[in-house]
């Protein structure tokens, strides 16, 4: 798009060709399935892992690479820090054709056993941001699709990498809302129990996007997963830059041939939904 460009409206900012405001893909540009990281750099990474792939946009924190894995064409986008972005990202790439998505990210593990460079497959997240509560009540479960999780889980297997598979909280802060200290040490009250209560839950970690990418997915019948890498443990007071985010971004790469294999498998069978069952009858 280009300066003074008039689009087709207000409510739907497009332009004649179909692309997007904030991403700039069109369709046809992007395959159903999408990578979703937050780092723009991180997308050229997980692109470059491929057989092959091109930029398709780049604009703002959005950059978006299309290409193929092991005969699969998928995408990657760039969803900047936070849900209001990725929630962005995943609207306009809807628009487009994609109906299948992997947060790709790294978090801050509050449970001790979870070291540096272990995987988290996310089932659910708890919605500690704001984002989601645009589209749904408060009471509505921002959960992942069971394939998604369970491609996410053999590929990790097939890898020979560290994962475990929970419930993490997504926040729209990274300092005071995950219960560090803020400029000059501010804390409120609640922010000093947010890692306790969460500890004691069972939740494993914190990240900033994964909720808000499920609630939409949920809402408008798409599919939706989550594998970060853990690159810090507030248990332990660990920070390793970039630890696991090359195996992160194998994995979700990997967990794509692998649904692709099971949605064809549905599709010879004419079956709404995947099940196991379906391998052992192919």
């Amino acid at each position: 798009m280009s300066w003074g460009e008039r689009l087709r409206g207000a409510a739907v900012p497009v332009d004649s060709a179909g692309r997007q405001y904030h991403l700039q893909v069109a369709p046809g540009d992007v395959a159903r399935y999408v990578l979703l990281p937050g780092d723009p750099e991180r997308a050229g990474l997980i692109a470059g892992l491929w057989e092959e792939s091109r930029l398709v946009a780049s604009h703002r924190e959005f950059a978006t690479y299309t290409g193929t894995y092991r005969g699969v064409r998928l995408s990657v986008t760039s969803t900047g820090i936070g849900s209001p972005s990725a929630a962005i990202a995943v609207e306009e790439l809807l628009r487009v054709g994609a109906d299948t998505f992997i947060r790709v990210g790294t978090m801050g593990a509050i449970q001790s056993r979870l070291r540096p460079g272990t995987l988290v497959i996310g089932v659910a997240a708890v919605r500690m941001e704001g984002t989601s509560g645009q589209y749904a009540p408060p009471g509505y479960p921002a959960h992942a699709s069971p394939e998604v999780v369970m491609a996410l889980v053999e590929a990790a297997e097939t890898l020979g990498v560290p994962y475990e598979v929970g419930v993490v909280a997504s926040t729209d802060s990274f300092y005071v809302g995950q219960g560090r200290p803020g400029y000059g040490g501010y804390m409120p009250p609640w922010a000093a129990q947010v890692i306790p209560s969460l500890r004691e839950a069972g939740v494993l970690g914190f990240e900033m996007e994964a909720s808000s990418i499920f609630t939409l997915a949920s809402i408008y019948g798409a599919r939706a997963g989550c594998v970060c890498s853990v690159v810090a443990n507030r248990a332990t007071d660990e920070f390793v830059v970039n630890a696991g985010v090359r195996e992160a971004a194998r994995a979700a790469s990997e967990a794509v041939a692998i649904l692709s294999s099971w949605d064809e498998a549905a599709r010879r069978a004419g079956a709404r939904w995947f099940h196991p069952g379906l391998l052992r009858s192919t």
